[in-house]
C-alpha cells in the first residue's frame, strides 16, 4: 500500500454531520435577536370576529380590512 504513509483520510459523514451541528446548534449568548420589520409593512393574519363586527365593517363595501386596521390603530393609539 504505497502511498498511504499510514494517513488516515477524514469521513465525509463525520465532516458533514459536524458542519450540520454546528450550523442548527443555538449559541449559549442571550436571547435571539427579534425579527426586524420594515415600518408600515402588513402581515396576513387570520382573525376570528362577531358577525356583528364583520357586517359593521363589511357594510360600506370593499376596503374593509383597511377599515379594521384604522380602528385599531385608532384604539392602541390611545
Amino acid at each position: 500500500m504505497a502511498g498511504m504513509g499510514g494517513r488516515r483520510g477524514s469521513d465525509p459523514r463525520q465532516a458533514a454531520e459536524a458542519a450540520f451541528r454546528a450550523a442548527t446548534t443555538r449559541k449559549p449568548d442571550g436571547p435571539a435577536e427579534p425579527a426586524r420589520t420594515v415600518p408600515g409593512a402588513r402581515e396576513s393574519v387570520s382573525l376570528r370576529l362577531d358577525s356583528a363586527v364583520l357586517e359593521h365593517f363589511q357594510k360600506d363595501g370593499p376596503g374593509w380590512q383597511d377599515r379594521i386596521n384604522e380602528a385599531l390603530k385608532t384604539l392602541i393609539a390611545r
